[in-house]
């Protein structure tokens, strides 16, 4: 089942699925399916209004801005200091522009060298950064386990440095948290020297991790933690999203599958199998269950595919479970949702640092209005002053009319 998005519209695509386990005979695996698919992506306005989900990704150069501000001794600095960092700094325009633009976050003056423009916090701002620095302190232990899961979903348990590092804004994780590991890790983490010489980070954990799949199920009392147990995936249809009888069908049996965990070896079924494609779609469920707002640009994700194991066409799992993910074309790119965390209060456990993210989205929305009313005063103060140059031009006329008429008169 395959929904290619290409104007709205999707080609008939037929998949079969084989796979025959010998050694598990008590398995009632389906042999055999077939499905012809038609259908139209059906955009959901929910997942689409999301407000910190899809201002994230203009968040996160705010919030790396803001650290340079704050890493600063004088809580200030100039725009000499950040204005050839736009690329590194995921800035999206001349640096000092976007700065402007959220008047609520950054105050401007002139600074005490070169008339230069200098840049501070607004109050608004230095009370949410304190904010954030506890959350970072009092949830250390929470923050780094997260670190723990998706290292120990790997093929090796092991992630290169640098792509741990293009995930910190997804785990939460503060920017400088590979730079102080004494601080910031124990002594389970090991750096090591990866391939194509790739520092990576790697972890010795002897202790059973379970997914938050699992976790749920074990409080429903529907999972023992056996192996091969089947765990059915929470569905959450979009309103008018309709599957035909062929895909619900093949839907329910994918359902009575085994469930995999994603931090257990997979064993050697055939790749193209329907129990692959569940253990792959448990190992995307559980990846956003451990990210902040529990969603991710789609190509960010495609990093991982090497030392998670995933298959090339990985994007395709999102495109089959419509029912557990939701592709979201706003902002010019593609983000996958995981539905679950939007539509269950208890399943997947909040990430602390959303409170404070949505608190600095809260202030990015007040620089709208700022900027508005500045724009409002703007055209005030130029009406009033193009009546005062009409006023002391008819004033003018006026004196320089008189005075013709009493040179005549004269």
């Amino acid at each position: 089942m395959i929904f290619n998005f290409k104007k709205s519209t999707v080609k008939a695509v037929k998949l079969s699925y084989k796979y025959k386990v010998q050694s598990l005979p008590f398995l009632n695996f389906q042999r055999y399916s077939y499905v012809n698919v038609y259908m139209k992506w059906k955009k959901d306005s929910y997942f689409d209004s999301i407000e910190h989900i899809h201002e994230s990704i203009q968040l996160k150069p705010i919030i790396a801005l803001k650290n340079c501000i704050v890493r600063d001794p004088n809580g200030c600095i100039p725009i000499s200091t950040v204005s050839k960092r736009g690329l590194e700094l995921d800035v999206p325009m001349k640096v000092a522009r976007f700065l402007r633009q959220y008047p609520s976050i950054f105050e401007e003056f002139t600074g005490p060298k070169y008339n230069l423009p200098w840049f501070r916090l607004t109050p608004e701002a230095a009370e949410i950064d304190k904010d954030e620095k506890r959350v970072y302190e009092e949830c250390r232990v929470e923050l780094k386990a997260r670190l723990k899961k998706m290292i120990l979903m790997t093929r090796e348990n092991v992630l290169p440095l640098k792509i741990i590092q293009g995930m910190q804004w997804y785990l939460g994780l503060p920017n400088d948290f590979l730079q102080y590991p004494e601080q910031n890790l124990d002594e389970s983490f090991k750096f090591v020297e990866m391939e194509d010489g790739l520092k990576g980070l790697t972890l010795d954990s002897g202790e059973k991790i379970y997914s938050a799949m699992e976790k749920n199920a074990m409080k429903r009392g529907l999972y023992t933690g056996g192996p091969m147990e089947a765990i059915e995936f929470p569905l959450y249809p979009s309103k008018g999203l309709r599957l035909r009888t062929k895909i619900e069908n093949w839907l329910h049996e994918f359902q009575k599958l085994p469930y995999i965990s994603p931090y257990d070896d997979i064993p050697s079924f055939d790749r193209n199998s329907d129990i692959v494609e569940k253990r792959l779609v448990g190992v995307l469920h559980e990846l956003l269950s451990l990210f902040v707002e529990h969603s991710a640009e789609r190509k960010k994700l495609f990093c991982l595919k090497k030392y998670f194991g995933l298959p090339q066409k990985v994007h395709k799992a999102f495109e089959r479970h419509p029912h557990m993910f939701y592709l979201s074309f706003r902002n010019k790119t593609c983000t996958v949702i995981l539905k679950e965390a939007y539509r269950s209060n208890s399943a997947i456990e909040k990430h602390p640092l959303l409170r404070v993210r949505k608190k600095y989205i809260k202030l990015m929305k007040e620089s709208e209005v700022i900027l508005r009313n500045r724009r409002v005063k703007n055209r005030f103060y130029n009406c009033n002053a193009e009546l005062d140059l009409d006023s002391n031009n008819l004033n003018e006329r006026g004196h320089d009319m008189t005075s013709c008429s009493l040179e005549q008169v004269m």
